[in-house]
């Protein structure tokens, strides 16, 4: 028979690998930490106690077993060690780690060291994303620019996209389902798809490879002037869902290769789109309207109106990220917060929000007014608030971490002030500030599997962050001055 140690000896013996000794000198504007702000019981973050708190737990927590320390008290934190003993004992009753114990552990260990640099480009990085496996990532680039690096092949290009008839920039990427296809959308009606499954690495526009262009104009002459800002596969891949500067929602079918519908869906411009579940059946619209809307595929003809609409945010907003589950979803506003949403509290109908503005204030160029910043909502429906990165100059976004690795602990974001923030989903905590670039970082992304996170900025810096690191030398001094971040 094994002797397991007492509890009391696991927790000396695994304190030391329960902590991250990560420096604290990043010299951003880190003073404010995240909270709730304008909800209707006006409850700090930490005592959010809607369902998603104990959902979150659940995913993310180890075993009741292990986390029970004396009756009606529980243990934050579980030293790994003591987990590999407990696993011993069969305290799960599965006879092995289980998925929230795994997600415990990962959600410890943060991609924060580094960064090493996967490219550099001497034009904007505006997109750049994971594919659903990890296994591909893509990044587009201002001057015309889309890269896919092979991750399981060492960041080896596998295709070097020169895009076609682009206007201002790339503006949105999408992979379909079966990574064949990727679709890029800029300042103009027309959306191109590329083969990118192809033995072709240099893909330039209808030179090497054909650019086939998907006319979204609603005649289907090319006349009508509108830029896209964001469009997404849907989940089966034969349609393509948009969101543009003329207020609305376009769906293009594929297979009959036409566009199939639009609707006047914002009374600006619609700046980001994407699916809430895996079914396909529900979007979520975000604008400068400052709505974010609820739309049912399923009665997009019938009806041409929102399932549901979402007020809070009092500037508009930049990008939505759904956890998945058809119920959550967060939001970053031009207002400078990030908003947690759950659709079961979104209305009916509403009414515009005109918010008594005192001051002029153009995102695009100007920095965000002071005394604008405690400015909330009347009717916020949303479940918490997180503040403290910026979102200025551009349309930066937000994502909940992977659930497989950190059981969608966190939210993450880019930033105007050239940092990615990693907020606590519960406690509102900034967790770790990420600091080495020198431009506003519009995109980033969290490998779905491993503790490695991507961001990309103006400065043409596309860098990976890990934990613990690949053992590679990280960027030269010479090339970027690395700065050390923020950890709480």
């Amino acid at each position: 028979m094994y002797g397991i140690p007492s509890w009391d000896t696991i927790g000396d013996m695994g304190y030391a690998l329960s902590r991250l000794e990560i420096g604290s000198d990043c010299d951003g504007d880190m003073s404010i930490n995240a909270a709730v702000e304008g909800q209707v019981s006006n409850k700090p973050l930490n005592y959010l106690d809607d369902e998603i708190a104990q959902l979150t737990r659940m995913k993310s927590g180890p075993s009741s077993h292990l986390s029970q320390v004396l009756p009606g008290k529980r243990e934050v934190y579980i030293s790994p060690v003591k987990m590999l003993a407990g696993r011993e004992c069969n305290y799960s009753g599965k006879g092995r780690f289980s998925a929230g114990d795994c997600c415990h552990i990962l959600s410890r260990y943060l991609p924060v060291n580094g960064p090493w640099l996967v490219d550099q480009m001497t034009s904007r990085a505006y997109v750049s994303q994971f594919s659903s496996d990890g296994s591909l990532f893509v990044a587009g680039f201002q001057g015309s620019h889309i890269r896919i690096y092979n991750v399981d092949n060492g960041w080896k290009v596998q295709k070097n996209i020169l895009a076609k008839s682009l206007r201002w920039t790339i503006t949105d990427t999408s992979l379909s389902p079966d990574q064949h296809f990727l679709v890029y959308a800029s300042m103009s009606p027309i959306i191109h798809i590329v083969n990118v499954s192809s033995a072709e690495t240099e893909s330039l526009a209808n030179i090497t490879e054909v650019h086939e262009g998907l006319d979204f104009c609603a005649h289907g002459d090319g006349r009508d002037s509108f830029g896209i800002f964001s469009v997404k596969f849907s989940t089966d891949g034969r349609e393509l869902v948009a969101g543009s500067s003329d207020d609305s929602i376009y769906v293009y079918d594929l297979e009959t290769n036409k566009l199939s519908l639009r609707i006047l869906a914002h009374r600006s411009d619609v700046n980001t789109v994407c699916f809430a579940d895996e079914s396909g059946h529900l979007v979520y619209s975000g604008s400068d309207d400052t709505f974010c809307k609820v739309w049912d595929r399923r009665c997009f003809i019938s009806k041409g109106k929102a399932a549901g609409i979402l007020e809070g945010h009092v500037e508009g907003i930049t990008f939505i990220d759904s956890r998945g589950d058809g119920r959550y979803l967060i939001s970053n506003g031009k207002d400078q917060t990030i908003k947690l949403w759950d659709i079961r509290k979104m209305s009916n109908n509403a009414t515009h929000y005109n918010r008594p503005r005192n001051y002029d204030w153009d995102y695009r160029w100007m920095d965000y007014p002071l005394h604008a910043k405690n400015l909330m909502h009347p009717r916020d429906r949303s479940v918490a608030t997180y503040k403290g990165h910026s979102v200025l100059r551009t349309l930066i976004r937000c994502y909940f971490s992977p659930e497989s690795s950190t059981g969608q602990k966190y939210i993450y974001t880019g930033s105007h002030n050239s940092c990615v923030y990693i907020y606590d989903l519960l406690t509102g905590d900034l967790v770790a500030t990420l600091k080495h670039h020198k431009s506003p970082v519009r995109d980033c992304s969290w490998h779905p599997q491993y503790p490695m996170l991507v961001s990309s900025s103006w400065d043409g810096d596309v860098v990976k962050w890990e934990f613990p690191g690949s053992g590679e030398a990280p960027t030269p001094p010479n090339k970027k001055r690395v700065r050390r971040r923020h950890f709480y």
